[in-house]
């Protein structure tokens, strides 16, 4: 018989015809007059229950199927005399495809995250993490809609990489050098290696995507990217994956408009084709997720510049806030409480920063007139930050170029770079998204760590 997926098992209404369904065990209930099992595949977060007949199923049988076991039920679908679901099935035959020891560590009762990351091959498997992972492929999915609908190319850049498109050097190596001997000798023959320089996994597909940008018009990256900063924080991974549209002939304005309605885009998407798993995690995880996601469609973003986010600080400081990293003037670099502040408590809605001061932004934003401040486009949101980081790119050659050497950066790995400024520049911009940032905020999770399937985080690489 062809299997039924519990989605659609529980969505159907024609009663009394028989069905297949397979998946895992939630829990096993049993009485002298009926077993109950609840069984789910990952197609919903709801379960279906299967009500057997204790005296049709070979007692040892029946017992043996516990948490976490996976099997297969034919049976007849009935309406549900229970409250929450229309419909359950009345076992008839049951296989069992795999028991589950006692030993099952995603048993059925209360874990903590981190214990649960320590079984990241199994966390999977519970609930909460299905929710999170069905949620984190609609928005995957959203986001290709979003730009294949206004025209955009998906475009794919190198995950390998002679140059840092951040200027932070907290890159990982790529290498085929034998690194116990050039350890023995003392230095690196660079020529020698595979690509004959040194390389490095890329921490971001921007440079490549501006040169997209000058041949389509309109292009997007979406994949993974590095950074090898030893940092422990619930906000942070070695590997991530972005989301960076480039755009030929866009303003800061345009690009700010771009960036609300993008990630408007994909809250509505979400609270659209994600109605159970939100429910779900606003119960369980986040009473307030819903409405802090509804939220974000009500209201126009704010749009602040750095100056003026300045003084709102400075001004809670005299009024008695107190800050773990103080406000120490104009010209610092923000941290997380500082734009949570700013967007959760004075605000209370999402904010666009723009206009920060040159020397703490990369080299390839367009300076405003000014001369201290740039074209920076950030999106700061609720129990996040920063979630998008933005810019109009600095078109002229002669600019570019001398902002390079004021920041000692070597000339001959952007040689490439420079060429779109020297061969017909035209004004553009585009912006990066953290995807497990949006993540982090459409689910409500607390550490980014339990939005990736697999995590990569110092002293970390598991699975």
């Amino acid at each position: 018989m062809k299997r039924t997926k519990v989605v659609d098992a529980l969505a159907c209404t024609d009663f009394g015809k028989d069905i297949n369904v397979k998946g895992w065990v939630r829990s096993h209930r049993s009485s002298k007059a009926v077993d109950f099992i609840a069984l789910n595949d990952g197609s919903t977060i709801k379960n279906i229950q299967v009500v057997v007949d204790p005296t049709t199923i070979e007692e040892e049988k029946l017992k043996s199927i516990t948490t976490g076991a996976c099997i297969s039920v034919i049976g007849t679908l009935v309406e549900s005399q229970g409250a929450g679901q229309t419909s359950e099935i009345q076992c008839k035959e049951i296989e069992i495809y795999g028991l589950c020891p006692s030993d099952y560590p995603m048993q059925k009762k209360g874990q903590s995250f981190e214990y649960m990351r320590k079984y990241g091959h199994m966390r999977l498997r519970t609930n909460t993490f299905g929710a999170v992972f069905r949620i984190r492929h609609n928005m995957a999915i959203a986001i290709h809609k979003y730009f294949h609908d206004h025209g955009y190319y998906y475009f794919h850049t190198p995950l390998i990489t002679g140059s840092d498109a951040e200027g932070a050097g907290n890159m990982f190596q790529v290498t085929t050098l034998d690194l116990d001997r050039i350890a023995k000798n003392g230095e690196v023959d660079y020529s020698a290696d595979f690509f004959g320089k040194r390389t490095n996994l890329t921490v971001s597909g921007q440079l490549e995507g501006e040169l997209g940008a000058t041949s389509l018009g309109a292009i997007y990256t979406f994949g993974p990217t590095f950074r090898a900063e030893n940092s422990n924080t619930p906000r942070h991974l070695a590997e991530f994956w972005m989301v960076e549209p480039e755009v030929a002939f866009i303003d800061k304005d345009e690009l700010m408009d771009l960036e609300e309605d993008f990630i408007k885009y994909c809250v509505r998407w979400a609270l659209e084709n994600c109605k159970d798993d939100l429910e779900f995690l606003n119960k369980m995880i986040d009473k307030g997720l819903i409405a802090r996601l509804e939220g974000v469609l009500k209201e126009d973003f704010v749009r602040l510049t750095y100056t003026e986010g300045i003084e709102i600080l400075q001004k809670a400081v005299a009024d008695g806030v107190k800050f773990e990293f103080p406000i120490t003037g104009w010209g610092m670099d923000l941290s997380s409480e500082h734009e949570r502040y700013l967007v959760e408590e004075y605000f209370k809605r999402p904010v666009i920063m723009t206009d920060y001061p040159s020397e703490i932004k990369s080299f390839y934003m367009k300076k405003n007139p000014d001369g201290k401040t740039m074209q920076g486009t950030d999106v700061l949101f609720p129990h996040i930050g920063e979630i998008i980081g933005g810019s109009v790119r600095e078109e002229n050659y002669d600019k570019l170029l001398a902002e390079i050497d004021n920041r000692g950066m070597k000339r001959e790995v952007y040689d490439w770079y420079l060429d779109t400024r020297k061969y017909g520049t035209c004004p553009h911009g585009g912006f990066g998204l953290g995807f497990e940032r949006l993540i982090l905020f459409v689910t409500g999770m607390q550490n980014i760590r339990d939005v990736i399937p697999f995590a990569r985080t110092p002293k970390n690489a598991e699975f």
